[in-house]
């Protein structure tokens, strides 16, 4: 254990978080076809609470708690550290997955008399695999761990993209596997690079010896060009439109709300905890220029589409890219303000963009179709579904009162006392574009039902009420004070 850090007791809540969804991964694998779903749901829930006591007990000391696997310091060890930020995002992520896997209970169901069932099984067993994934990444503090846990984020989710089966589901997983083991590759050579120019990969060690040298900025530009392919940053984006839409839409919401966030964070790492400042400041200019890029051109591309999970898609981008805009806002006395706006971006969006990847599945299911010309009587067969989209799109637009609105003005304010006007400017017109591909989707919901309408099925309605609930998460985090937010930097290296 290091100094200001809890105690072991503490610490097993880590091991805890990570152990859980393996163990249920397990049982899920071995358990019957008609038990799956159960066993899920259970462990489910138990990694919430999990996440929910380590979140209390870090609130409760104002310091991290840190594990040290085998009683071995880093480097030679592996250490487990939670800090404000990662639980913050351990809770979100915790949030998000026993939702969806809410909304997905009763999906993948299996004869009565079948002991094994292939979908059933393999859903509900990447469902925990992603659990695992977000849960060691956000905890890890080695770079090879950190490498460890994205293969299997990025496994697990190409699996869920492909699960049903289609040519275009298949075409698109494809696509996605490509790319993102593209970028796998340029974060491990990066890191290959570090481990070679300093013999550790520990972020604690690394941010006591970095140095600004070549060898440094070049693997720490590898490694952030990787990071954002599995971001799916502007003009990296390729493969995330094709992957949501022929996925199905538990496994959207995951790719939007979470799996595109866990290499972001990685970002959070390295620029926190690794480079050096000259590097941060030139590469923090970059990156706000391509989140503008992101949120311009791609909320330009989601007025386009005809399909609603198009659009959602690339709405998704767009809004990713706010989160970018935060490095160059961290210079002077804005830091605080510019990172809580953009944590509390990256868990609102989460929330607002996983009730709307559901809301659009309820809508495929209930019309037959996700065309956006053709909802009219949406809100007429699923009104509770179309007021959580309308929620979640108050949330992206940046409404009062809602978590986006929070987020977007805190990285308005933030940007204007530092006069970087391009920034604010982006933020306005991200705004009103955002406004028009939501607006476009509600007006054609909202217009009576032709003649002779009819349902093409019912949703159950617990599947409503899922969307709701994320949907009215997302508006609940607009409650905050407008403030910076202290409990993100407990422990945490780099942040003020």
């Amino acid at each position: 254990m290091t100094a200001g850090a809890a105690t072991i007791d503490s610490g097993a809540l880590l091991v805890v978080s990570i152990m859980l969804p393996v163990t249920g991964m397990l049982a899920v694998i071995v358990s019957p076809a008609r038990r799956s779903e159960q066993v899920a749901l259970v462990i489910l829930a138990a990694s919430l609470l999990t996440a929910v006591a380590t979140a209390a007990e870090v609130l409760r000391t104002g310091e991290p708690i840190e594990y040290l696997l085998g009683n071995w310091r880093p480097p030679l060890g592996v250490a487990l550290r939670a800090d404000g930020l990662s639980v913050t995002l351990m809770v979100m992520a915790s949030i998000v997955l026993s939702c969806v896997g809410l909304y997905a209970s009763g999906s993948y169901l299996a004869p009565p008399d079948a002991h094994h069932s292939r979908s059933r099984t393999v859903f509900w067993t990447l469902l925990l695999g992603l659990s695992v994934a977000l849960n060691t990444a956000f905890l890890a503090q080695d770079l090879f761990t950190l490498f460890v846990a994205l293969e299997l984020l990025t496994f697990s989710a190409v699996a869920l993209v492909a699960l049903d089966g289609r040519p275009t589901s298949l075409e698109a997983a494809l696509r996605y596997l490509l790319l993102a083991l593209a970028g796998s590759v340029f974060y491990l050579v990066g890191t290959a690079v570090l481990y070679g120019a300093y013999g550790r990969l520990d972020l604690s060690g690394l941010r006591q010896i970095s140095r600004d040298d070549l060898a440094t900025t070049f693997a720490l530009s590898l490694m952030m060009t990787g990071l954002l392919v599995k971001t799916a940053l502007f003009p990296m984006h390729l493969w995330l439109p094709p992957a949501h839409a022929g996925a199905p839409a538990a496994a959207s919401a995951l790719l939007s709300a979470l799996v595109v966030k866990a290499p972001f964070f990685l970002i959070v790492l390295l620029w926190t905890g690794i480079a050096p400042r000259p590097f941060s400041v030139i590469a923090g200019q970059v990156l706000a220029i391509l989140g503008m890029a992101s949120i311009v051109f791609c909320s330009v591309m989601a007025l386009r589409q005809s399909r609603l999970k198009l659009m959602i898609a690339y709405s998704t981008v767009a809004q990713v890219g706010y989160l970018f805009l935060v490095f160059p806002l961290t210079i002077g006395g804005t830091a605080n303000l510019a990172w809580s706006g953009c944590v509390l971006q990256l868990v609102s969006h989460a929330f607002a963009k996983a009730s709307m990847f559901l809301a659009a599945g309820v809508i495929a299911e209930v019309m037959g179709h996700d065309r956006i010309s053709n909802l009219k009587g949406t809100f007429h067969a699923v009104p509770i579904t179309l007021t959580a989209f309308a929620l979640a799109g108050l949330s992206l637009i940046g409404l009062p009162i809602s978590g986006g609105f929070s987020a977007k003005y805190m990285l308005l304010t933030a940007a204007t006392e530092i006069g970087a006007w391009w920034i604010a400017g982006t933020i306005l017109v991200g705004g009103l574009l955002a406004a028009g591909y939501v607006f476009k989707v509600l007006g054609q919901a909202l217009a009576p039902p032709a003649e002779g309408f009819a349902a093409a099925r019912s949703i159950p309605l617990h599947r409503e009420l899922v969307v709701l609930v994320l949907a009215s998460a997302a508006i609940a985090m607009g409650f905050l004070p407008l403030d910076p937010l202290p409990f993100i930097t407990i422990g945490r290296m780099g942040l003020p």
